[in-house]
């Protein structure tokens, strides 16, 4: 089994390089390394980081970047497993994921369950996440269940079930909840799982990010689009939409530092504006 892992990057060149450095010190080594940055600056100094590493250069977006890695790997491999930029893998992320899609044929795509996750609190410095899962042993309790769609901070896809699929780049930048969408219409292909044998470290970085009132017009307009292509379970947005406008209205008053709550709720209201007048769209992000 033929596995490659992908980053798609933007604006972290320093976090990226202690990132696939750690991705060549895998217990199962990977077939191959591709890092796809928006521009040049986003992969200076990571030459030589890890063994089978190539770098490439794609119009900014997540799912553009992705799609990229996708078209450059053809069928070079079996097995994609994406990682953000700011994801440390367990020492046995590969070995596992080779394991798990080895002994389950039926299964088409897997993410971890973390250990911790700093975009969910405060943010995980490199050298404490690479600490807690080498140093403690700290892992998460034993489980493994399906689940309608991928975590994409980690989340390994079988290519023979994703042919013909590619991330939809009317989800610009950031592509808040691609992965929902992507994985969701892998699902209709076969299990996807999320298991403890699985698991590392996001740590939520706050450097290379979407602008919060980029990030708030997206927490609305691409539920909304995901809803109307039938790719998103109503519940799941209508959890998230609830979630979001209420986190931004409530945070706005006491901020945290290095969240851009006020921000976040202008591209909300904005969205919903649009969402009123008709005029509500992804892409109308690349315009604010």
């Amino acid at each position: 089994m033929r596995i490659h892992a992908v980053i798609a990057t933007t604006g972290r060149p320093e976090i990226v390089r202690r990132v696939v450095s750690r991705l060549g010190e895998q217990s199962r080594p990977p077939d191959g390394v591709l890092v796809v940055g928006a521009s040049p600056d986003d992969i200076v100094g990571i030459d030589g980081a890890c063994a089978n590493l190539e770098a490439l250069v794609a119009r900014r977006g997540l799912c553009r970047q992705r799609n990229a890695a996708l078209d450059h790997l053809g069928d070079r491999t079996d097995v994609v497993a994406f990682f953000d930029d700011d994801f440390v893998p367990a020492h046995d992320f590969l070995a596992q994921l080779e394991a798990l899609l080895t002994g389950q044929p039926d299964v088409v795509g897997a993410t971890g369950i973390l250990v911790a996750d700093g975009a969910q609190g405060q943010p995980i410095g490199f050298d404490d996440a690479v600490s807690r899962l080498d140093g403690s042993g700290d892992r998460p309790p034993p489980g493994q269940r399906d689940c309608p769609s991928l975590y994409g901070c980690n989340m390994a896809i079988r290519l023979s079930a994703a042919a013909g699929l590619r991330f939809d780049e009317k989800l610009p930048l950031y592509g808040w909840q691609e992965d929902v969408d992507f994985t969701h219409q892998l699902s209709w292909r076969g299990r996807l799982v999320k298991t403890s044998e699985l698991t590392g470290i996001h740590m939520g970085a706050r450097s290379g990010k979407t602008s919060g009132k980029r990030l708030g017009y997206s927490q609305i307009a691409n539920i909304i689009y995901l809803w109307r292509k039938g790719t998103m379970c109503p519940w799941l947005g209508e959890r998230l939409l609830f979630q979001n406008v209420v986190s931004n209205v409530v945070r706005s008053l006491w901020p945290e530092p290095d969240i851009d709550r006020r921000g976040r709720l202008v591209g909300n209201l904005l969205a919903l504006r649009d969402l009123v007048t008709g005029r509500i769209d992804p892409e109308r992000i690349e315009a604010l």
